[in-house]
């Protein structure tokens, strides 16, 4: 494909911006930035824009990784595995995600909303402070199926990854809002790793609008991490709410055709 106007990539940096402050507070940067890519890069192809996405995804969560671990300092026994086996997941996923089409993914991905949204509106107590559920051996399984699972579908398509890695923790795990952001950006830090180890090969980065749209959501990661630590769990919630409230319009309206 021809390089993008200057226009082209200043609209992608702005993109690259919103997605990266979203993703460091509740996660789905990638509900931002793919659309933007595919909008404005209709030429690419869609492992093109999977593999571009990762690029700029990964400057905005090792900004805002850091940032949560100086802040938050999460505990090493389940971000640890958490990190490990979305690792391994997304690299399974990465390589299902360089030969099929995402069409068929965002009825999915809109139930899950759908149902994640509700869960968190109908339940105002949720996430307020962390109360493990689990502990031992039990708390480990947990972690390493949340990694594996979610991990996979982040390397395969990714949309909304963040925001399934933040619920999961805090309705599986018990975690709050502001323990399981500083931990799904650590291990979406790894998924967004592992795709990048399976795609870079293939020579299916492009590398130029990446970079830029890169540097743009490390900015906003940067600015996302300290704003979300700064204000605490309530704003994670609501910010979380709103969030997966323009991710359900946004997918609904695709798979229903009123774009």
């Amino acid at each position: 494909m021809s390089d993008p106007t200057t226009t082209t990539l200043v609209l992608l940096a702005l993109a690259g911006l919103a997605a990266g402050f979203v993703d460091a507070v509740v996660g789905g940067s990638g509900l931002i930035q793919l659309p933007a890519l595919l909008i404005w890069l209709p030429g690419a192809s869609p492992v093109n824009v999977l593999a571009t996405n990762k690029v700029s995804s990964i400057c905005g969560t090792t900004v805002s990784s850091a940032t949560y671990y100086r802040r938050i300092r999460p505990d090493p026994r389940t971000y640890g595995p958490l990190m490990a086996c979305a690792f391994v997941g997304s690299i399974g996923g990465a390589f299902v995600g360089s030969h099929i089409s995402d069409s068929a993914f965002d009825p999915i991905v809109l139930v899950v909303l759908v149902v994640v949204g509700g869960y968190v509106l109908f339940r105002p107590a949720l996430g307020e402070s962390t109360a493990l559920r689990y502990a031992g051996h039990r708390h480990m399984v947990a972690a390493v199926v949340t990694g594996l699972v979610i991990g996979f579908y982040d390397g395969a398509l990714g949309p909304g990854t963040g925001s399934f890695f933040v619920i999961t923790l805090v309705a599986l795990l018990g975690y709050s809002f502001l323990e399981a952001s500083a931990k799904s950006r650590l291990a979406n830090w790894a998924t967004n790793l592992a795709a990048l180890c399976v795609f870079v090969p293939q020579g299916a980065v492009l590398w130029k609008v990446g970079l830029v749209m890169g540097g743009c959501n490390l900015a906003g990661g940067y600015l996302g991490a300290r704003t979300a630590v700064a204000r605490g769990t309530r704003f994670i919630r609501i910010f979380f709410i709103i969030v997966v409230s323009a991710f359900i319009i946004r997918i609904g309206g695709d798979v229903f055709g009123v774009w």
